[in-house]
């Protein structure tokens, strides 16, 4: 982030302390309560952004050398992530072209080639047809019309996309704006993946996107947890396109006041947390960043889940700490995993029964304040997306 920016930030966030403000949307909105529960909704995000939209599948650490592979379900289709030997990112259905199943079961590793468990025939990492056994007996097959069918895939900002869709095309400056040259300012691409955790949830993926969508519940719902670190109500907040950048503001931030504001470092008095179109947040940490991906499971409006992988600098890695640092890296994984819990057991916890709410018929919709500019932000942008007309504006 150009040094600029990053006073600028801390600049109103230091100035929204001072001044008892916060950002302001400029009105309050109402969202349908029909937006979590519509079955003819869930359905048209399911095909519009989950069939046919780039999506953000992992970090270039999710491929750490040549021959690693991960596989994902989460987009309705079996696909392979794969770093060939040259080190170049791919993406691929993962079919067998003999006769259609699943190649690769394991979430991830490293193999020298992929054998579908029915029969054995095998494909390299770029995806081509390299073995059929006893091929004498099943008859001649044509290698070039049976490698596994390739999807667009491109690693770009330490990210690694992927369209689910063998026929698109991506435009990921299109989709990114001017977000794409600050995620490459971040050098995502330094960070070693250090494992996930996935949680289910009865209620709809958007409930679970709203959460990470303000602070303002921060000094009631956390008061126990980030409250202690973070200034609950205070953040900066701008957009990219469909997606936004949220700063939220850290307790530390005051130390900041005594400094130089040209050697500020934004995470030393802030966090940032990035959401990325459709369903992804994406949090940088002083230590390294953790990866949210939210997903409904197909067009099911009542039943999600998310995925959240943690990283951190490969310095850090446990293959390359130095045993001095052992407690330091230990006290790093485990604030990352408490982190998690918090989203699990606290923010999760009330998003769920929001849904319960939103089920039990008691209203016909909900208020986003001015202070949840994000909200705003986030459902006008989905709902702009599936030609829903904007949010009810109810005040100015």
């Amino acid at each position: 982030m150009e040094q600029k920016e990053q006073i600028r930030i801390i600049e109103g966030l230091l100035r929204h302390r001072d001044e008892g403000t916060n950002v302001d949307a400029g009105c309050q909105v109402r969202n349908p309560v029909s937006a979590y529960t519509s079955t003819e909704i869930a359905e048209n995000e399911w095909q519009s952004f989950f069939g046919n939209y780039a999506h953000v599948l992992g970090l270039a650490g999710d491929l750490p050398g040549p021959k690693s592979f991960m596989t994902s379900t989460e987009l309705g289709k079996p696909i392979l992530c794969t770093r060939d030997e040259d080190g170049v990112f791919r993406a691929f259905l993962n079919v067998c072209r003999h006769r259609g199943t699943v190649v690769e079961s394991e979430s991830r590793g490293e193999k020298n080639q992929f054998n579908c468990p029915f029969h054995g025939w095998g494909y390299d990492h770029r995806g081509d047809l390299v073995t059929v056994p006893k091929e004498r007996h099943f008859g001649p097959v044509d290698r070039s019309c049976h490698s596994l069918v390739p999807l667009p895939a491109e690693e770009r900002f330490g990210l690694l996309w992927v369209h689910a869709n063998p026929d698109s095309e991506m435009n990921l400056d299109a989709q990114l704006g001017a977000l794409g040259a600050e995620f490459d300012s971040w050098h995502l691409d330094r960070f070693a993946y250090q494992g996930d955790v996935t949680f289910d949830h009865a209620m709809n993926w958007k409930l679970a996107i709203d959460t990470f969508g303000e602070t303002y519940h921060f000094n009631t719902l956390h008061k126990n947890t980030l409250a202690n670190d973070f200034y609950g109500n205070v953040q900066m907040y701008d957009t990219f396109e469909r997606n936004h950048r949220m700063m939220l503001c850290l307790k530390n931030i005051d130390a900041l006041r005594e400094q130089d504001p040209a050697t500020w470092n934004v995470l030393h008095g802030a966090l940032p947390v990035y959401y990325i179109f459709p369903n992804v947040q994406l949090i940088i940490g002083g230590a390294g960043p953790t990866l949210v991906r939210v997903y409904p499971r197909g067009p099911d409006p009542h039943d999600s889940y998310s995925k959240i992988s943690f990283y951190l600098d490969a310095s850090l890695d446990p293959a390359n700490v130095d045993p001095r640092y052992a407690e330091m890296y230990e006290d790093v994984t485990a604030r990352m995993h408490g982190f998690a819990d918090v989203i699990r057991e606290e923010d999760y916890v009330v998003a769920a029964s929001s849904h319960q709410g939103a089920i039990s018929g008691a209203q016909e919709y909900i208020t986003f304040g001015r202070n949840e500019p994000a909200l705003h932000h986030y459902h006008n942008t989905y709902r702009e997306a599936l030609g829903m007309p904007p949010l009810q504006v109810i005040s100015n």
